[in-house]
């Protein structure tokens, strides 16, 4: 069997899942029964100075009958008195030495940062998270994002918990920014040990078209909350492989976005990722849906004759290139399996309305549509929009030309035109 042990910046746990600070880990009670579904770690919901919550909380959004591929709250931080607590991070830690016990910290002055940070570590974490991402309620109140959007701020509260923290530091970044890099620099140069993102997406979920108000309604009020859930997946693997491509950032990443199944952490694993952290699909679902995560990333493995998880960890970063680095000369068609096509024109409509015209349905009574070769240009749109999976597949075109990028284009352009100044 391949060997799923994680290490994250030097937090170990028997394998990569960990459940992310929100609902899920509220309590010591919910965390240890995780911990027993199989979860290989835990980050513990943020602590801080004691709120309040609000009532609703939660919004979502489906698609084709899916029930919520999109979440929304606008729950803060635990509401539960920092000492119980503690005491619960305590008795966790005691009956699960071996798991990763991460504890979620955001407070504001220096002096509240030292003081919970050396609390949190004699109640047995293995790990700290600094919360530079919640992008309602706390940063109003100069916390989460207001942090996280500033990088000197990121790097000085930072540098305040590594002087104080004998634990790994994890810096969890806001995707709430136009480049996420500068951010994560700025925890490296804090001296962080790693960093974890992305945190939620400040969003709206809806609106009651009825009582003229914001979902999740509060009487007659709401607020923006944090989008998160499958629908931010390729938001956050865009940031993910962002960081793990950039030559100046060079401490381990703990991948949180959309994560549903084991599909979904392999896809972060490779562009980086340590360790995956899980949040609104066991709010759906329940914990046991890490033990489908386990016996998928190791039968992967196995597959890929992978004997330990930095086999391939970061193993697609090469691939993330500049789009003037893709060739333009690779070429592919839509071919469609007569067998298996069910004649609903679906891709016929898709390519006529919303592509390059080159599906028709045909004039001899099959329900196979005919693609025009000719005017195919590889766009995929058929593929996606096609009900039955592997009928239409994207096929590589041998057209005998060399690779060509826009980037050569235009250095070798740059190169024959003529020099200011010279006759």
């Amino acid at each position: 069997m391949p060997d799923i042990s994680a290490n994250c910046a030097g937090i170990h746990s028997p394998n990569p899942f960990w459940l992310a600070s929100a609902p899920p880990t509220n309590s010591g009670e919910q965390i240890q029964r995780a911990f027993d579904a199989g979860w290989g770690g835990a980050v513990w919901k943020t602590l801080g100075q004691p709120i309040q919550n609000v009532s609703s909380r939660f919004g979502a959004v489906g698609f084709r009958g899916t029930p919520a591929i999109g979440f929304n709250n606008i729950e803060l931080i635990t509401d539960r008195p920092l000492e119980v607590n503690l005491e619960e991070i305590y008795e966790t830690k005691k009956k699960y030495p071996k798991h990763a016990l991460i504890v979620s910290l955001m407070v504001e002055t220096q002096e509240e940062w030292k003081d919970i940070i050396k609390r949190a570590v004699d109640a047995g974490a293995d790990g700290l998270e600094l919360n530079f991402g919640c992008p309602h309620g706390m940063c109003e109140r100069g916390m989460g994002s207001a942090v996280g959007q500033e990088p000197q701020v990121n790097e000085r509260i930072t540098s305040w918990a590594v002087e104080y923290s004998p634990v790994p530091v994890l810096v969890k970044l806001t995707p709430n920014v136009s480049d996420i890099v500068p951010h994560g620099l700025a925890a490296q140069r804090g001296g962080a040990q790693g960093v974890s993102l992305i945190n939620t997406i400040k969003s709206i979920i809806g609106v009651d078209i009825d009582r003229f108000t914001l979902e999740p309604r509060v009487g007659s009020l709401s607020t923006n909350g944090g989008y998160c859930g499958a629908a931010v997946k390729p938001i956050a693997l865009h940031m993910v492989g962002g960081l793990a491509r950039s030559p100046k950032f060079n401490i381990p990443i703990s991948g949180i976005g959309g994560v549903a199944n084991w599909r979904d952490a392999v896809e972060f694993m490779l562009l980086g990722s340590s360790s995956v952290q899980v949040c609104t699909e066991v709010m759906l679902r329940g914990y046991r849906i890490v033990e489908d995560m386990i016996e998928g990333l190791e039968q992967y493995m196995e597959s890929h004759n992978f004997e330990k998880l930095d086999d391939f960890i970061g193993k697609a970063v090469p691939s993330f290139s500049e789009w003037g680095d893709l060739d333009l000369n690779y070429e592919t068609i839509a071919k469609i399996d007569d067998k298996t096509c069910i004649g609903c024109q679906l891709c016929v409509v898709a390519c006529r309305d919303g592509a390059h015209q080159c599906v028709h349905p045909t004039n001899n009574g099959s329900r196979v549509p005919r693609i025009d070769e000719s005017e195919c240009v590889g766009c995929n749109l058929c593929q996606i929009v096609c009900p039955v999976p592997g009928c239409i597949s994207m096929v590589e075109v041998e057209n005998g030309l060399q690779p060509a990028t826009w980037n050569q284009h235009v250095t070798l352009e740059a190169k024959l035109r003529p020099k200011k100044g010279v006759h």
